[in-house]
């Protein structure tokens, strides 16, 4: 593997629209003993591009490599502010964060469609649940946010990521987030393994033409089938439970039709075109598309070791019973 230090920590800087369509002219893209073009290895989806454009862009696409590292240094200055001044480092402090991005993606947003940056407009009479890292939220059953909770009954209404069944960027789709942006691949002739070490999830794709699982049996991650297109990996996942928030940040629901498309793309030595299509009819109004540089890491994936039942979760629980019973005692 080629290291990728370099360029995982430069900052921000610039790309156009899709990465994919910018290979170098001159680069071969490595083959496996099968003749197919050879992703394994780790590769780190890490970025500092908004998911969203904001607002003050407007339609503007890119910004030049002063903008970016202005942005990059309030946001910094910003984040330590806070913990100088006494807002708190919360679960981590900065040392933790992954905050810089590759040094070759000026875009003002990860979403290349819609064409104005932004998530489309959500359904009439969709679902909306979102989760707090703070007091717990008024609903019921299914908690389908990733975080918080709804109560403290017991373990079914806390969020998902808490109780280690969906890591918060590991998917499908990835979504860049605070750290452990990782992703390894694992090829056979006729099968390719994603795995994302955020909650330990090994995504087993085939590619021989098998069809997906009957539309009865659904899966908190969906169903994966892929297949070459030139040098491109395309993998289709459906038959998600509908349980889950379709796409993170925007917790709304109803997933049960929803389709993701991905397309992994080698480009150079070192980097990956990571594109994803969010097809979700009864969510959204439109269809998302996002594209995401990755970055060949020349190290190893270590264990996340979340799992059920974890420490968090016990005394979650543990903590509110014990409030429970001294409330009846002040009570009395």
């Amino acid at each position: 593997m080629r290291s990728t230090g370099v360029l995982l920590f430069v900052g921000l800087a610039a790309v156009s629209g899709l990465l994919a369509a910018q290979t170098d002219s001159d680069y071969s893209v490595p083959r496996t003993e099968y003749g197919q073009p050879d992703f394994q290895g780790v590769w780190n989806f890490a970025s500092n591009i908004p998911m969203e454009r904001p607002t003050k862009y407007a339609e503007l696409e890119a910004l030049s490599s002063e903008q970016v590292a202005k942005n990059q240094e309030d946001a910094v200055a910003t984040f330590e502010s806070q913990i100088a001044s006494g807002f708190g480092v919360g679960g981590y402090n900065s040392y933790w964060y992954e905050r810089a991005g590759r040094g070759d993606n000026l875009r003002t947003s990860l979403i290349v469609y819609p064409p104005d940056g932004k998530i489309p407009a959500v359904v009439e009479g969709a679902y909306y649940q979102l989760g707090s890292l703070g007091v717990d939220i008024p609903g019921e059953r299914p908690m389908r946010a990733l975080f918080g909770g709804i109560s403290k009954e017991g373990p079914e209404d806390r969020g998902l990521s808490e109780r280690c069944i969906m890591g918060f960027n590991s998917g499908p789709p990835f979504v860049p987030s605070g750290y452990n942006n990782n992703v390894q691949f694992f090829q056979h002739k006729d099968t390719v393994v994603i795995m994302t070490e955020m909650v330990h999830d090994a995504r087993i794709v085939p590619l021989d033409g098998t069809p997906h699982i009957d539309d009865g049996i659904r899966q908190w991650t969906g169903d994966s089938r892929g297949f070459w297109e030139g040098d491109t990996l395309v993998v289709e996942t459906r038959n998600f439970t509908g349980m889950s928030q379709s796409f993170k940040p925007t917790p709304y629901g109803d997933d049960y039709d929803k389709v993701i498309t991905e397309r992994f793309t080698r480009v150079n030595a070192d980097t990956m075109s990571y594109e994803f299509t969010i097809d979700d009819p009864g969510t959204f109004t439109d269809k998302l598309t996002a594209v995401i540089p990755m970055s060949l890491v020349d190290g190893l994936l270590y264990e996340y070791a979340c799992h059920e039942g974890n420490y968090g979760m016990t005394n979650t629980l543990r903590g509110a019973r014990w409030e429970e019973t001294n409330l009846v005692s002040e009570a009395n």
